[in-house]
This record gives C-alpha cells, structure tokens and sequence, in this order.
C-alpha cells in the first residue's frame, strides 16, 4: 500500500469542514465552550484563596476565617470536579455524535462507489479509513481542539493572576519558560513523525491481515506459512518501532517538564525569600499561591503539544477519510433523473459496439454487438480472459462502458436507476459469497418482505429443502464467514433459491459445475433448467456439453465476438466454437481413458 505523505502545514479548511458535522449537535458544542470559560475562570481562585488565608488570617491568628476559606475550597474543589466531568463528558460525546454520523457517510459512499474502486484499493485500506481514521477524528472533540481551548483560557487565567500579584515574580518564574517551548517544539515533531509511522504501519497491517487471512486456504495449500508469517512480523516490527519512537519522546519530554517546573518553584522561593530578608516582610502566602499558580500553568503546557499532534493527526486521518467522501467514481444521476419504467423488464438485450477497458485503454471488449430476445437462453463461450465475465458486470453496471452502448427493452442502462436494474437481473456467480449468519439472512438477504414459507417453497422448488433441514438448526444454520461450512455446490444451490425468491426478469449464471460432485452437478443442472423458465438467461458456459439446447451461443476471444449461433449451427461451420468443442471432447476423452 502507498504510504501517507506527511502534511506539513496544518489544514484549517479540513477542520472547518470536520466541525460541519458538529452543527447538528451545537447545542453540545456551545456548552463545551462555556464551561471551558467558566473552568479557566475558576482556576485562579484556589490560589487567590490560599493566598488570602495564609497572609490574612493565618499571619493574624483567625482560626474560624479558616475554616471558613477551608469549606469553601472544598467547594470549589467539588464543583470543579463535577464541571470537568461535564466538559469530559459533553466533548467525548459531542466527538462519538459525529465520529457515528461520519462513519455512517463513508459507509454509505462506499456501497456507491462503482466495483473500479474495489479493484484499486486493498480492502483493509477502506477498513482503516472507516474505522481506525475517523477514530483518530473523535479525538479532536475529546482530547483535541476543545480541551486546548479550555488548557489555553486556563493558562491565561492563571498569568493574569500572577501577574496581578506580582509581576515581577511572575518574569522571574518564567526565565526557565524557553527552555520548555524548545522542549515542546522538539516533542511536537518527534511525537507527529512518529504518529505518521504509526498510521502507515496500522494501515499496512489492516491490509496484509485482511487479504492473508481471506486467502488463509490458499496460504495452507502451497506451505506458504513461513514466508507469510515473516513477512507480517516485519511489517508488525515496523508498527512496533513507531510506537517505541513516540513512547521515547514522551520518556524525555515529561521529565525536562519536571526539571522545568523544579527551577522555577526554586526561582519563586529564592527571590521571594531575598526580598523578604531584604524588605523584612513576610512573602509565605504569596509563595505557597505562586507554587500553587506554577503546577497549574504547567499541568495543561505539559499536554499542549501532545494535544496539538492529536488534532493535527485527527486532521490528517480526515483528509484520508474526505478522499474516500469526496470520490466521484460513483454512480452519476442523468440529468432530469432516471427513467422509470411502468412495468417489469421483459428481457430484450442490446449490446451496441461496445468498447470497455478497465483500465488505460486496455480493451477488454472490443466492438461487441449482439442482440437477445425476451424470453432467450444465450449462452457465452471463450478461453479464459476472453471477456464473459466483463458483460456480465457490464450489464449490471458495475463498471461503465467507454464507447457503444447497452440497452434493455429499447432503454439505455445509463438513464435507468441501478436499483432498478438489478432488481429485475439475477446474478448467480460462480464464487458464492455468503455472509457469517444463517441460511434464511443469506437468501433474503435481510429482506423483511420476504418469508419463511417464500423461502421454503423457493427451496423445496430445487430440492434444497431436505438438506437444508438435516443442518443444526435448518433454515437458522450459521454459514460462517464466506460459507466456509458448506460445499461449493451447497453455496451455489443456495444462491438459486436467492435469485428465484427474487423472480428476476433476467438471469444470469455462471455455471459452475467443472469442480463439484456428481450429485451437486445434477441438483444444480435440474434447478438451472427451472430457473430459465419464462426469462431471459445468460449462461457463461464452461463446459459446452451442458449449452447444447441454448437459443444462441456467443463465442468470444480476446474481447472480440468471434463467432454467434446454435450449437449445431457453429459446429457445421468449422470455425472457431468447432474448434473449441474439438479441444474440450479429446480432453474429457483423455480424462476418461
């Protein structure tokens, strides 16, 4: 996978854009600034108070006042308390609420953006994007933006008192202050270097697990395991690593802010305790308000640069994630919308000089035109590569041609909505993919207009009833994921009852039946013959001994329609398909013998 490229100036108009989907939620977010004003105001008082008590009334012997200015901190203390839980509370809320709707936005994109997108991005990439970077965005509203703001009134607050006190104290107090802004700026860069290490890695590592896991059989079969195996410990080394680097900056960073802090409460005691030798007065309460004053300027300056590297690195996650909102390889709406037909698709099929490339100009058809009648079974012929399978997500419109045109019933596809063509197109693929969950959410596919005694009926239609009966619990059997307890037959057969329970006006099949038993051959050859029934059928054919009673045959090569007709028809003229059923006879021949 590329890597990220490391953003060097901070991207205001993605921040802009991020606190647009905070405006359903704004009532939440002016709270979250009022209490971090009414927060940095309260700051300052606790030292203000310490000072009074020990200058006033411990200095004069005024027990009760005391106790008074004690019950009072204590209440200040708790009401702090519950107002930080608030502010916690109201901006980890307010970053969930958009982290919630933006995950639901790039999840909706993604189901739109044509199956071009999913030839080009590694699945784990989009998985990051969904999940891991809009994760990092939650930050900026819980431990970003919002709580600098409030670390920042806070530290102007507490100078402002300080300065007020005492201002000359206050300059002598901050001498060590630079030492500390070239420990932030070097903590900051250390800290985003190795934040973008980190994202890259986790990215690289959804990526490889996600495919490798997927392809775990494939792994197994060639004693690939080591290989595989080394090559995630490195990039798992390189994830580790990134994490070690940010871990060491926080090692050094904290600790120079310790030593920092220490040389100024001892800058305040030395030059409180001079002037106070000097002068003969008494300085205590203003030393024990200054120590006071110093850890709370220095609690939210130790977190500032932390806090800045997680809204930076939450902008930067969001510039990958308004990558994937703002990609317009998807379905465009013709303009004055979509033609929608009064009644269902009778099945008549127009390829027009059509062109296709999936990428570059790379023709993967070249010049196709045919035609199909309502009610037809065409079957499609050709070596491996040759385009069948490309007409077939062409006809769906998974991918768009570049020249020529498709139509069904006299209407070009490009003005009909994709929902309504696939509604009345059944796809019954050759690599059936089931979803973890039981049989009836597989063949409804969650449709709550559909019912049991539908899908019972659909079953018992091809013979899949009883055995889906024998399984542990029937028709709520758990598949597993990809339907790894089922047989390539079993997956198949369950997608016919799927793609009859949907009494499409047009059907296609990608006979599969090269690499299953006998038994699931025959199952799937009877439930095949009754599916055609009465519809439009394309088969893609892979063994041309099972095409024989098709209306029409097209033979393709190298994306080009090389020959069409019946079976008998192509036979007698010794071109082409001739020479493919020749091949095909002399190689189940052989296998036979």
């Amino acid at each position: 996978m590329q890597q990220e490229k490391k953003k060097v100036f901070f991207d205001v108009s993605k921040l802009r854009r991020i606190f647009q989907y905070a405006a359903p939620y704004k009532s939440k977010f002016y709270w979250s600034i009022f209490l971090a004003l009414f927060l940095a105001a309260l700051t300052p008082v606790r030292p203000l108070l310490i000072q009074l008590t020990v200058d006033k009334y411990i200095a004069h012997s005024i027990p009760k006042m005391v106790v008074y200015i004690t019950i009072i901190q204590m209440g200040i203390i708790l009401l702090e308390t519950a107002m930080r839980f608030v502010f916690s509370f109201i901006t980890a809320w307010l970053g969930q609420a958009v982290v919630k709707d933006m995950r639901v936005a790039v999840y909706k994109k993604v189901l739109g953006l044509n199956l071009r997108q999913f030839d080009r991005t590694p699945i784990g990439t989009l998985t990051t994007r969904t999940i891991n970077d809009i994760e990092s965005i939650n930050e900026i509203f819980s431990d970003g933006l919002i709580p600098i703001l409030a670390d920042l009134l806070s530290i102007i607050c507490v100078l402002a008192y300080m300065f007020w006190v005492d201002w000359q104290l206050t300059f002598i107090a901050l001498i060590p202050f630079p030492i500390m802004m070239v420990a932030t700026y070097y903590f900051k860069e250390s800290i985003n270097k190795s934040f973008f290490k980190v994202r890259n890695a986790v990215a690289s590592l959804n990526a490889y697990a996600q495919e490798h896991l997927s392809g775990m059989s494939v792994v197994q079969a060639f004693a690939a395991e080591r290989n595989e195996f080394n090559k995630f410990k490195a990039i798992n080394k390189q994830h580790r690593n990134a994490n070690i680097s940010a871990i060491f900056a926080y090692s050094i960073f904290f600790p120079v802010i310790e030593i920092v802090l220490a040389l100024s409460i001892g800058l305040v005691v030395w030059f409180t305790a001079k002037e106070a030798l000097d002068l003969q007065q008494s300085q205590q309460g203003v030393i024990v308000s200054f120590i006071l004053c110093l850890n709370l300027l220095f609690r939210p300056l130790r977190m500032i640069a932390d806090k800045f590297n997680t809204v930076q690195m939450g902008v930067i996650a969001s510039d990958r994630v308004f990558t994937v909102l703002d990609n317009d390889d998807e379905e465009k709406i013709p303009e004055g919308g979509y033609f929608q037909p009064d009644e269902r698709v009778k099945g008549k099929i127009d390829f027009k000089e059509v062109h296709f490339a999936y990428t570059d100009e790379q023709w993967v058809l070249k010049n196709v035109s045919f035609e199909i009648e309502p009610g037809q079974t065409v079957a499609i012929v050709g070596h491996t590569g040759s385009g069948k399978t490309t007409i077939i997500s062409l006809l769906n419109r998974f991918y768009n041609i570049q020249k020529g045109g498709i139509e069904i019933d006299g209407t070009d596809i490009r003005k009909l909505s994709p929902e309504y063509l696939r509604e009345n197109i059944g796809v019954v693929l050759q690599d059936v993919f089931l979803f973890s969950g039981s049989i009836m959410d597989n063949i409804t596919l969650r449709n709550p207009h559909i019912t049991k005694d539908q899908v019972v009926a659909a079953a018992k239609m091809i013979d899949m009833h009883e055995f889906i009966m024998r399984l542990p619990g029937g028709y709520d059997y758990n598949v597993k994921e990809r339907g790894a307890t089922l047989s390539l037959g079993q997956r198949q057969l369950l997608s016919f009852i799927r793609a009859l329970l949907y009494d499409p006006s047009i059907l296609v099949l990608d006979e599969a039946t090269s690499s299953i038993d006998t038994e699931s051959e025959l199952l799937i050859q009877k439930a095949t013959d009754k599916l055609i029934q009465n519809r439009t059928s394309i088969v893609i054919a892979h063994r041309l001994s099972t095409i024989r009673k098709a209306d029409k045959i097209l033979v393709l090569d190298k994306g080009q329609l090389m020959e069409a007709g019946t079976h008998n028809e192509l036979l007698a003229k010794g071109g082409f398909y001739a020479k493919l059923h020749q091949m095909q006879f002399e190689k189940e021949m052989a296998v036979n013998s």
